[in-house]
């Protein structure tokens, strides 16, 4: 009985020292990451090309590139001021004092060496040895990938602080995701497939504008000039309008385009979600009522790729 008690105890203690870490992750956050996966996936998998260990390496490496962007926000943030008392978000590991500086750094790196190894893992099974070309130019990408994720908020110049945040997220959670995703399977990209790419861009971006004017005020304080802070609290609800609009008429357009069957019509059932979010951003003013829309947005843009994907492959 009593070695039983002591195993018990040390597994809690370990799991007690695991609850900062996993906190750090920001689990809430990892779905949206593999948004843009899934999408590749589901189109592959509608033109007959689908390759599940392509898809699963790219998901693992996606994954941990959002992680070690989740750590150097934390890192990079309570080291420039961003989190501060002011900011009325959940509170980081590194403000809190759960987990050091130091320790922050040695887990940015063990995951971004993590997320390098996937995504060479992914390059050879997707690629190998004949596309050398196309290996190097996928490498140097994901070497991209990491400065991202790493510059977004931590370094000397993080280029989060300069309102470029959101081209960033579009690109690599929109178009690099998808395209390459899609292109690592098929080892083609027709252009049409740009169009879902710009939707799950502008969706991703629009869950961070929604971060954004939560923290617009404690933004200013810090001098983290985000979009929603250099067009103000009005226009930047505009502006995640827009992106809405923008992302559903790119998912419109290419099924217009490809055109085979109504069932390519089913993300239309994610419409309402993206219109109460639209909603509720305009009429809520509040930091603390903001946050919840920022979790409703990311789980649209999930339900939205689920739909989208599913319609495709049915139709």
């Amino acid at each position: 009985m009593t070695f039983f008690c002591l195993l018990i105890d040390s597994l809690s203690l370990q799991l007690l020292s695991m609850s900062p870490w996993i906190s750090a992750f920001r689990p809430r956050t990892l779905p949206l990451a593999l948004a843009s996966i899934l999408t590749g996936a589901f189109l592959a998998a509608a033109n007959g090309q689908f390759n599940g260990l392509v898809v699963g390496l790219a998901a693992l490496t996606t994954i941990l590139l959002q992680i070690l962007s989740n750590l150097a926000n934390d890192y990079g943030d309570s080291q420039n001021g961003a989190d501060s008392i002011h900011r009325q978000g959940p509170q980081r590991a590194v403000q809190s004092g759960a987990i050091t500086p130091a320790q922050m750094k040695r887990g940015m790196w063990i995951c971004g060496l993590l997320a390098l190894g996937s995504g060479l893992a992914l390059l050879w099974v997707a690629l190998g040895a004949a596309g050398l070309g196309l290996f190097l130019g996928f490498l140097a990408l994901g070497l991209a990938a990491i400065w991202a994720a790493v510059n977004y908020t931590a370094g000397s110049n993080p280029y989060g602080y300069a309102g470029l945040g959101d081209i960033s997220v579009f690109l690599f959670f929109g178009m690099v995701g998808v395209c390459g995703t899609y292109f690592l399977q098929t080892h083609t990209l027709p252009l049409q497939v740009l169009l879902p790419a710009a939707a799950l861009g502008c969706f991703a971006t629009a869950v961070l504008n929604v971060n954004n004017i939560r923290d617009i005020n404690s933004d200013v304080l810090a001098g983290k000039i985000t979009i929603p802070v250099r067009l103000g609290a009005i226009h930047a609800r505009r502006y995640h309008w827009l992106l809405l609009l923008i992302g559903l008429g790119c998912a419109t357009v290419f099924v217009a385009l490809t055109y085979h069957s109504p069932w390519q019509w089913l993300f239309a059932l994610a419409v309402p979600l993206f219109a109460f979010n639209a909603i509720q951003i305009w009429q809520r003013q509040e930091s603390m009522q903001i946050d919840p829309l920022l979790k409703q947005m990311a789980l649209s843009t999930l339900v939205f790729t689920l739909l989208f994907g599913v319609g495709q492959v049915l139709g």
